[in-house]
This record gives C-alpha cells, sequence and structure tokens, in this order.
C-alpha cells in the first residue's frame, strides 16, 4: 500500500503558536492549567496582612502561610523608599510622613491582588490604627494577622539579623516600634514564639473555605 502523500498527512494544529497570538488568552489558559495542577486553597478574605514590630516573625509566618495556600507573599520592607532604609539603617526612627508614602504603595498592592483567585499575605507592620486604616480602606474584607513576642525576644532576634547583615534594621529602633505600635482590636492575635506550623494551621483554621466540586 503506498504512502501517503506529505500533503495528505495529518498534522497537529499549532495550538501553543495559535494561543501566543492572545495574549489575554493565553494568560487565562495558563491561570486555569495552574488551578487544576494545584489544589484549590479558598481563603475567606483573601488578602491578609502580617503586623507587628519588627523581628517578630511577619517574614517567616507569611512565606510559609503562602507555600501552604498555594498563594502569594510580598515584604512590606521592599517598598520602602530609599529614604526611609537610609533613615533606619541609621537608627533614626520614621515619622508619619515618612510612611505616607510607603503606606500608600502597600495599599495600591493591595488593589492590584484582591481580585486575584489566590490569597495574597503581606509583611507591613501597620503599626498605628491611621496606618491600618489605608490598608483597610484599599480593601475592607483584608484581615490582619497581629505577631507577637516578648521584648527580650525581639531585641535578640533583631540584634542576630542585624549582625549577620539579615536586615537593615538596628535593634535600637525596637523601642520606638513598641512605643508607637497600638494593639488591633480587630485581628487574629498570634504568638510568635509557638511553631510556625502551628501558627499556619490556626490561621487556616480561621479562614480557610473547604472546596467542592
Amino acid at each position: 500500500m503506498p504512502e501517503a502523500s506529505e500533503t495528505s498527512k495529518t498534522t497537529e494544529p499549532e495550538f501553543s503558536s495559535s494561543v501566543a497570538n492572545f495574549p489575554l488568552l493565553h494568560k487565562n489558559l495558563r491561570r486555569t492549567i495552574k488551578i487544576y495542577e494545584e489544589p484549590i486553597y479558598i481563603m475567606k478574605p483573601n488578602i491578609f496582612i502580617l503586623m507587628g514590630v519588627a523581628a517578630v516573625g511577619k517574614t517567616t509566618l507569611g512565606k510559609a502561610l503562602a507555600v501552604a495556600t498555594h498563594g502569594r507573599f510580598f515584604d512590606g520592607d521592599d517598598f520602602h523608599s530609599a529614604g526611609n532604609r537610609e533613615k533606619m539603617t541609621a537608627g533614626i526612627p520614621l515619622t508619619d510622613a515618612d510612611r505616607k508614602d510607603w503606606l500608600e504603595s502597600i495599599a495600591q498592592l493591595i488593589v492590584t491582588q484582591a481580585n486575584e483567585p489566590c490569597p495574597t499575605f503581606i509583611a507591613c507592620s501597620a503599626l498605628k490604627q491611621s496606618y491600618r486604616d489605608i490598608l483597610h480602606a484599599a480593601d475592607p474584607s483584608l484581615a490582619f494577622l497581629f505577631l507577637t513576642a516578648n521584648p527580650e525576644t525581639l531585641y535578640q532576634r533583631l540584634t542576630v539579623r542585624h549582625e549577620s547583615g539579615e536586615h537593615f534594621m538596628p535593634p535600637s529602633l525596637l523601642d520606638s516600634q513598641l512605643a508607637t505600635l497600638e494593639p488591633p482590636a480587630d485581628a487574629l492575635e498570634l504568638d510568635s514564639s509557638k511553631l510556625t506550623s502551628e501558627l499556619v494551621s490556626l490561621v487556616m483554621g480561621k479562614y480557610h473555605q473547604p472546596t467542592s466540586y
């Protein structure tokens, strides 16, 4: 039996290249594929602010929650201006005016992430109620996770990470942060002396919404 001619051979449609010509469709397709490749973890709300003074464990818990929920983590320190970083490195406490642009940048991040299907965890000290009001206005449904630790533990952690070059903030700023802190009345309070896995379980137990198919 003669072989089929080249022109009569069945060829696979060039699916990937066709989709690539439509960026929005391609983005949505990749998002759909990702959702079905990974377990769906629906959190209500889906924006969480991990707040508290320096070295209380915001980044550690935020990253762990992002991994546990297939979510995203953002470190608020990355949104500070160069001027703010220079002041803190020099041991000079930030003022409300210093923090204004920083908080507005994080508020914009919240607006951007609010409609994403996966949860978002943002480490931000949010020490005063007025600071939290700025963030809350960006998404009224967001939740604050308030991490706490005793001052001695905080000072030790700050000293270790500052001397190792892990973070720019010196331990001398701890007192000013503790003095500025206005404990929230509407947050889930978490003792950061507990294991990170325990804290993740506490947060998931309160905010995770089981998915049904």
